[in-house]
């Protein structure tokens, strides 16, 4: 299945049916008056939310979307049928966004959520509903309210805990093959990754989704290499897991380089919890492994964990802090003050 995060669809609602003009005629009936029903509801255009779905690729082959108008009245005070609902079903994670994507107008962010985008027309009234003791006769109705319409983005961020940002080749993929069900491709050249993978982690009887993104280079901001537009899916994650190749030059400046794309995004990236791993440490020795640790955590300002995805070394070490900063065991959360409301943690 392919990957597509983003799509534009245009979605309109049902116009409401007309009113009828109807006067009742029966034998032996003198004075049968009118008798035209009101048109019927037009549709609406609803979003729900629902699993198994994990790109918007769909929206690619069909874009336009019209709920159907509500049916017109008819004599015998007989309203006409409302139109169907259309309902249009996203992935969890899509933000409904104005055409010139400046407002996020829907975001769901579970299973199950349903919202009404564009309401439909309702019906027009008959001719019954005109009469007065002045006017015994009206031949007047309504045509039914007018549809809605709109050109809209859908934007997909995937919902994970933990997402891995580092330079193209810092063994991203590798890490989340390790830790992971995921079958992301491992290659010897760089952007091996050009889409983001989810995965399960099982660790310590817990669960957590880890996700990983194209690497970063310096530019991305500006659309160098891949660009920053795969950063969204990580907007919502709690921590980041920042892999550095051990192998590079200088690991200050890739950490520094990353660190920078992260805060030209913005979004928040630069101030969530981040845990720096320094990766492909399996073919150095101790004295190097150290003095590179020592210059990278001088640059990040916190530890450094040394870490061979290929290997497995540190791999138990990350995988402890990662679910430290996402769902903190019951005996390591802090005593809260006495009076203080609990803060429930939302991934909006």
């Amino acid at each position: 299945m392919h990957f597509l995060d983003q799509a534009k669809i245009y979605v309109r609602s049902g116009s409401g049916g007309p009113g009828a003009v109807s006067f009742r005629r029966e034998k032996f009936i003198e004075y049968g008056g009118p008798d035209g029903g009101n048109g019927g509801k037009g549709g609406d255009i609803i979003f729900e939310a629902v699993a198994g779905l994990n790109t918007l690729i769909d929206f690619r082959y069909t874009q336009h979307f019209r709920a159907p108008r509500g049916s017109g009245g008819s004599g015998s005070n007989r309203t006409g049928g409302g139109g169907d609902d259309l309902v249009i079903k996203v992935p969890v994670g899509t933000q409904v966004l104005s055409e010139d994507k400046d407002e996020v107008l829907l975001d769901f962010t579970h299973v199950g959520q349903r919202e009404m985008f564009l309401r439909g027309g309702d019906g027009g009234r008959g001719n019954a509903s005109y009469k007065t003791s002045t006017n015994r006769a009206p031949r007047q109705h309504g045509t039914g309210w007018p549809e809605q319409e709109a050109w809209v983005w859908l934007r997909l961020k995937l919902l994970a805990d933990a997402g891995l940002v580092g330079l193209p080749n810092a063994g991203k993929s590798t890490f989340i093959n390790a830790v992971t069900n995921a079958q992301a491709k491992v290659g010897a050249y760089a952007f091996t990754t050009t889409r983001p993978q989810l995965g399960v982690v099982r660790h310590h009887g817990r669960e957590f989704v880890v996700a990983d993104i194209p690497g970063l280079i310096e530019g991305a901001a500006d659309g160098a290499g891949i660009g920053d537009r795969f950063l969204g899916h990580i907007e919502r994650c709690r921590v980041l897991l920042h892999l550095v190749d051990a192998n590079d030059d200088d690991v200050a400046e890739s950490y520094r380089i990353v660190r920078d794309e992260l805060e030209a995004y913005g979004g928040g990236l630069i101030d969530k919890p981040h845990i720096v791993a320094l990766n492909k440490i399996d073919m150095l020795d101790e004295e190097l492994i150290e003095a590179l640790s020592a210059e990278l955590a001088a640059e990040s300002g916190t530890d450094v964990i040394p870490l061979s995805g290929a290997a497995g070394t540190g791999v138990d070490w990350v995988l402890d802090k990662l679910l430290e900063a996402i769902d903190p065991a019951p005996d390591t959360v802090p005593d809260s003050d006495e009076g203080e409301d609990e803060i429930t943690w939302s991934p909006v």
